[in-house]
């Protein structure tokens, strides 16, 4: 595998670990636990069908609850909490309550008792299950009231705020989809909310349900909106830039590899120029002489056919002046510097080497 490839396909392998990671270990958000569009164990969908079969008017409020404006007649609006809230009234619900308007809040954080966990509360509409072990203590001075308890403590309980009303509940499954074969949870609940006169809503702002124009004004109107509000977009990013990566690595933008020629080493050179730089360091010139000198004195008599057995320096310059009819002088000058064994200069030495091609 090429080296850029193999990099593209370690940082795709480190990505989609670290986008698997994100997803496992992310929190597990539950904003739909207590929707009436939820129709697994801890929603609410049974009931709210069931207050429709009983003809109770119920309206699913998807809007924040300062939009929700009273006009003649008062509200009861129903909350439940996906996750254990303090049993105590935000800026707004306060604001709720002043208008006249009764608010139930299902699921708000209570200490753990010595309770058992699964526990049947009597009720006028026969035993309502419960399963927490927390429970509430009812202070009489802050005009309190159990609705639903035992010895250990209040489950749901009624707090008077002239001249509205909030009911609070310690579990958020009090009539959640798990008890629809246990009417009394359903009948008990709609019990709580149904205030004489009240209008009746149940919040699913809080689950995350919008109108179009709550969305639209919260930069939800389309699904980019809402993905840049999500972890999703950078995801997609990251996904985007990689596949970016691969493309350009397949592609080989900058041209295809060039394979580096593996440079073939000749032993016997590297040899001869490693001893040539040793010998100018010492500058033994007399020896490049008497060696050089012998070798060339050996090509010369191949040449002239006299075999490789060194001859008397006299007999060479005969047969070289009886085969080539030529002067045996310069020949005579090169084979007397041979025999020498002095050291020259690096100019002579150079001249020297050049007068032995002459006789080649």
């Amino acid at each position: 595998m090429k080296r850029s490839n193999r990099i593209a396909w370690i940082g795709a392998i480190a990505l989609g670990v670290i986008i698997i990671l994100s997803l496992v270990a992310a929190p597990n958000t539950k904003i739909y636990t207590g929707s009436t569009y939820n129709r697994s164990a801890d929603g609410y969908g049974a009931w709210y069908a069931f207050m429709q079969q009983q003809n109770i008017a119920i309206q699913r409020w998807q809007k924040p609850l300062e939009n929700l404006k009273v006009e003649k007649t008062p509200i009861t609006l129903l909350r439940v909490s996906s996750y254990p809230r303090e049993p105590y009234l935000l800026s707004e619900e306060h604001e709720f309550l002043k208008k006249g308007n009764t608010l139930v809040i299902l699921g708000v954080k209570t200490p753990v008792t010595e309770a058992t966990f699964h526990s049947l509360q009597q009720s006028t509409f026969g035993n309502v299950k419960i399963a927490t072990r927390r429970r509430y203590k009812i202070d009489e001075k802050e005009q309190q009231r159990v609705s639903l308890g035992d010895r250990f403590g209040a489950i749901v309980w009624e707090e008077q705020r002239d001249p509205g009303k909030v009911i609070f509940s310690t579990t958020p499954y009090l009539a959640a989809n798990a008890y629809q074969d246990n009417l009394s949870n359903f009948q008990y609940l709609a019990s709580l909310v149904k205030q004489k006169g009240n209008k009746l809503f149940v919040d699913e702002y809080i689950h995350g349900y919008k109108d179009a124009d709550v969305r639209e004004s919260e930069g939800e109107s389309d699904l980019l909106s809402y993905f840049a509000q999500t972890p999703v977009l950078p995801m997609l990013m990251q996904t985007l830039i990689l596949l970016l990566v691969l493309i350009w690595a397949k592609n080989q933008r900058f041209g295809k590899p060039i394979a580096l020629e593996t440079q073939v080493v000749d032993n016997s050179q590297a040899y001869i120029q490693a001893l040539a730089t040793v010998l100018q360091k010492a500058e033994s010139s007399d020896f490049v002489i008497e060696m050089v000198g012998k070798e060339e004195q050996l090509q010369l008599q191949k040449a002239l056919g006299l075999g490789t057995t060194p001859l008397e320096r006299q007999t060479l310059l005969q047969v070289w002046q009886e085969k080539t009819g030529t002067s045996a002088v310069e020949l005579d000058a090169v084979l007397k510097l041979a025999t020498r064994k002095q050291r020259i200069s690096e100019r002579e030495l150079l001249s020297w080497l050049a007068k032995w091609r002459t006789f080649k």
